[in-house]
């Protein structure tokens, strides 16, 4: 094996790699960044818009409970909570209102924030895959099928994204880092919804009166209601995010060692 000789080409490009290595690293080379290097103006739209969302969910927590028992399918078309969707049809069924539009209200509420995760996907991959499932690991399970079985897995899991109580959000964001063009996404996204939706619908038209008697009770007590709601969020979300960040350190503090492990070998 040679080496090359000093003031050589070579080790001209080694002398500079090494002064580009002793370079201070820019303070956005953090590998606890879902972006490389400094954010584009899609990074910033992008989290700002998931930012939103959340605070639109909260902001909306007041009034919940209200509109329940008042204007249901109002309460779809901002939020599409299953207790409003069901309220919507049951209202339908004492003669307020009709079923398609508890059915039709109820899709904007639904949908309204799933592009953004979509888009996040696209952006961010699997770092904010991996940053979403947390412990239970499910973003590496489904990455490892969607590798496998391509949209074999991705079209139908979109579909049945609303029926996954816990990972739905996740299966929106793969979506968006397999590749899936979003005009696709949109429709297996409002399919999935549809037939949640109807699914709902035609519980509550099922229940009738006896659903609308709950809804006008939880209105009548739209105060307490919205305090219990409240106090329920805030404290799993809490724990969410304690788990979550908890998560995303270790992450990065493995990549931080397998960096410097790198730099360290030899040759």
């Amino acid at each position: 094996m040679s080496f090359p000789e000093p003031g050589s080409q070579d080790g001209a490009t080694v002398t500079e790699s090494g002064a580009e290595q002793d370079k201070p690293k820019s303070p956005w080379d953090d590998p606890r960044m879902l972006w490389t290097g400094k954010p584009g103006k899609a990074d910033v739209l992008c989290l700002l818009g998931i930012l939103l969302s959340g605070a639109y969910y909260y902001a909306l927590l007041p009034f919940r409970a209200h509109l329940l028992g008042t204007d249901p399918v109002l309460s779809e078309l901002l939020n599409g909570s299953t207790e409003a969707i069901i309220a919507a049809a049951a209202f339908a069924r004492v003669g307020h209102g009709t079923l398609m539009v508890a059915l039709l209200a109820a899709i904007p509420g639904l949908m309204k924030f799933d592009i953004l995760y979509w888009w996040a996907g696209r952006l961010w991959g699997e770092k904010y895959i991996l940053m979403l499932s947390g412990k239970r690991q499910r973003g590496t399970k489904y990455m490892d099928r969607v590798r496998r079985w391509d949209r074999k897995f991705t079209w139908p899991a979109l579909v049945l994204a609303p029926f996954v109580p816990v990972g739905g959000v996740l299966i929106l964001v793969i979506a968006g880092w397999s590749g899936m063009g979003w005009l696709t996404f949109l429709i297996l996204d409002m399919i999935g919804n549809l037939i949640w939706a109807g699914l709902l619908v035609g519980l509550g038209y099922a229940l009738g009166h006896h659903a609308v008697v709950v809804a006008q009770e939880i209105s009548h007590y739209g105060l307490w209601v919205t305090i219990g709601l409240v106090l329920v969020v805030v404290v799993f979300q809490v724990r969410s995010q304690r788990r979550m960040m908890a998560t995303y350190r270790t992450d990065a503090r493995e990549i931080v060692a397998e960096v410097k492990a790198e730099h360290e070998r030899p040759g």
